[in-house]
């Protein structure tokens, strides 16, 4: 089922698995149409089977990582990279090393910066540098945050150090022995990077998000639901499965 609301394609499937593959399917194309795309990835639970997907399609021979360029939306931090719960681990253990990618290509916010004011900006400077990001891939936090930006008075601009709210860390907390582990604060991709990528998109899954995503799409555009942001921009395909896309599904009939 395809329906289009304001800037928004969106794509709902009946299954995770499906949803997987049509969001594998779109950076693929991404990629088969320009071989040095420039990609931003998201972390957590919801993106690891589309990323099964473009490993599936790389051993296929379908599908060249070579000459992509790939940046992150966020890292923890404080947390070193060999930890198994830092994005960089993470990355590493989803895709990259099962890809055909150049590690010098792949880029992560520092989760050890001493100096983590520089380290955002060496970061923006570096996507400044790759010229910007063709198709960003998001998720979509409980309370509405993409990257790691949490509801806030005004939406940022650029890549930032920031404080994770409680609910995110109880979210994160199922991948730690406790939520007392998580780290407390991120790097992050500010919205106004994410707003520059040339297309994008946010990958929603499962039940507990459908309010959040009705309110994302349908709702008020507000920094204190920070997805909602992505209503003004002219190119965002939303893809989910039909748990996450019922409220949207009953108001657009």
């Amino acid at each position: 089922m395809e329906k289009r609301y304001r800037n928004f394609k969106i794509i709902i499937k009946d299954s995770y698995d499906n949803t997987s593959s049509a969001v594998a399917d779109i950076i693929a194309d991404c990629i088969n149409t320009k071989a040095n795309t420039v990609l931003g990835l998201a972390t957590g639970g919801t993106p690891v089977g589309a990323y099964k997907k473009l490993i599936e399609m790389q051993s296929a021979g379908k599908l060249d990582f070579s000459r992509v360029t790939c940046f992150n939306l966020d890292e923890y931090h404080p947390i070193a990279a060999t930890n198994d719960q830092s994005y960089k681990y993470f990355m590493k253990d989803n895709l990259f090393d099962h890809i055909n990618i150049d590690p010098a290509n792949t880029h992560i916010p520092d989760g050890m910066a001493a100096d983590v004011q520089t380290e955002c900006i060496a970061y923006e400077q570096k996507i400044a540098a790759a010229s910007g990001i063709d198709l960003q891939l998001l998720g979509i936090g409980m309370n509405g945050h993409i990257g790691f930006n949490e509801p806030a008075s005004a939406f940022s601009r650029v890549t930032n150090y920031v404080e994770l709210e409680a609910s995110t860390i109880e979210a994160n907390s199922r991948y730690f022995d406790s939520a007392d582990e998580v780290p407390k604060h991120a790097l992050t991709m500010g919205i106004g990077t994410i707003f520059a990528a040339r297309q994008i998109v946010m990958m929603i899954t499962g039940a507990a998000k459908a309010n959040i995503a009705e309110a994302a799409v349908l709702g008020n555009i507000t920094p204190q639901v920070p997805a909602s942001i992505l209503q003004l921009h002219p190119n965002v395909m939303l893809v989910m499965d039909g748990d996450a896309a019922k409220n949207i599904i009953a108001r657009l009939a």
